[in-house]
């Protein structure tokens, strides 16, 4: 599918992690949770209350193709940068 033209710029662990199903973004929430310093049952409960949440900010002019991922938790957060890859 889509997601195998898409990478996350320096770091391949974190490419296996994520997938493009089509228009969104799937994460492996057990990577996310890590980052943001939560378990991945808090990191559940959080995001069921609204505390967790995530943006995604889609590339424009050189950053065109480009597409990053933000998770906040508090004062938290962690982003990636993905690209697309597509020849």
């Amino acid at each position: 599918g889509d997601d195998a033209f898409w990478r996350a710029l320096g770091n391949s662990a974190i490419f296996v992690a994520i997938t493009r199903p089509g228009e969104g973004f799937t994460v492996d929430a057990t990577l996310v949770a890590d980052k943001l310093g939560l378990s991945p049952e808090a990191f559940w409960r959080e995001i069921q209350r609204g505390i967790v949440y995530g943006v995604v900010e889609r590339g424009e002019g050189e950053d065109a193709g480009r597409v990053r991922l933000t998770f906040r938790y508090r004062a938290r957060s962690w982003s990636t940068v993905l690209e697309d890859t597509m020849p």
